[in-house]
């Protein structure tokens, strides 16, 4: 099996090095159009710049493939809708969707300036938010459409000092969770990749021995696969980098149900603690209202 993007319009935000480099030359290679976005800035999210997205334009079109370079910032409403209107404007739509744009802003939240929480929401969350807003119309309407946001374990798991970038990460999976519902019906599928690759924001506390084995192609190949036609997987989270990849997933344990109608004491919750974290048995749900239901049917079978 061989992908191909041919006749695909590709959107890859902060692709002006690293993980968005790699993505948008890969779908270029594969026949899509590609819209290059990328500020120009610093890893902080400050400053701009075009020559980041034109040297990846360039080096896309030198090889023979057809892109067009964007140098909005993703973190505001205005931004995201002519992110999107590029791709609309030169390739006349909008297929697939990388919100991949970040910065970092690392500190210990004691010491953390709230400014620079919000900076970073305002650019993983809203920036995601904001492209996909304009995206999404037009996914909907042609009954077609592949969205991947990028997460990371900081979000999933939680990292020291990371507290407004782990924010950020973690809250695309429930805007991903939440987009699944009304998306794949109308074959829009939504996705989460949670990169391990050597980007400037990772290269100041990646382990050099690590380091020749995090390239960005690793989690790019997945990101291909996602955004296939083949694919009809929503509401994924995968980590992926050096060769590995593995599904995330969130799961509920089998609980413990307290029977009868009153309400249990704090010192009875934590009596019976053990059985309601037990996680032998615990069960993914592909949507809140499956999860009701389920537990529902539970209290309903001890009543």
């Amino acid at each position: 099996m061989s992908l191909s993007f041919t006749g695909k319009v590709a959107v890859v935000t902060g692709a002006g090095a690293g993980l968005g480099r790699s993505h948008a030359k890969y779908f270029a290679e594969h026949g899509a159009k590609v819209v290059v976005n990328d500020l120009g800035g610093s890893v902080a999210g400050t400053g701009g710049s075009a020559k980041a997205a034109d040297q990846v334009v360039n080096e896309i079109t030198d090889a023979g493939g057809i892109a067009v370079a964007n140098y909005d910032s993703v973190a505001s409403e205005e931004g995201g809708a002519n992110i999107i209107k590029t791709a609309v404007d030169h390739f006349g739509g909008i297929d697939i969707l990388i919100n991949n744009a970040g910065n970092v802003r690392d500190k210990s939240f004691r010491k953390m300036d709230l400014n620079d929480f919000t900076a970073l929401i305002d650019v993983h969350l809203m920036g995601a938010v904001y492209c996909t807003k304009a995206a999404w119309p037009i996914m909907l309407e042609q009954r077609y459409g592949r969205i991947v946001h990028t997460t990371s374990a900081a979000g999933l798991f939680g990292t020291h000092g990371h507290t407004n970038y782990s924010s950020a990460k973690i809250a695309l999976v429930g805007f991903m969770n939440a987009l699944k519902q009304e998306g794949t019906s109308k074959n829009v599928l939504v996705n989460c990749v949670a990169p391990m690759a050597l980007t400037r924001m990772t290269e100041e506390v990646m382990s050099p021995k690590l380091a020749p084995k995090m390239k960005p192609e690793y989690v790019t190949a997945l990101m291909g696969w996602l955004c296939s036609e083949e694919n009809t997987l929503a509401g994924e989270i995968i980590e992926a980098g050096m060769g590995y990849y593995s599904k995330v997933q969130i799961s509920e344990a089998p609980g413990y149900i307290f029977k009868g109608d009153e309400v249990p004491s704090a010192e009875q919750i934590g009596e019976h603690w053990r059985e309601i974290s037990d996680m032998t048995g615990a069960l993914p749900y592909s949507g809140a209202d499956d999860l009701i239901r389920a537990v529902f049917g539970k209290l309903k079978s001890v009543s």
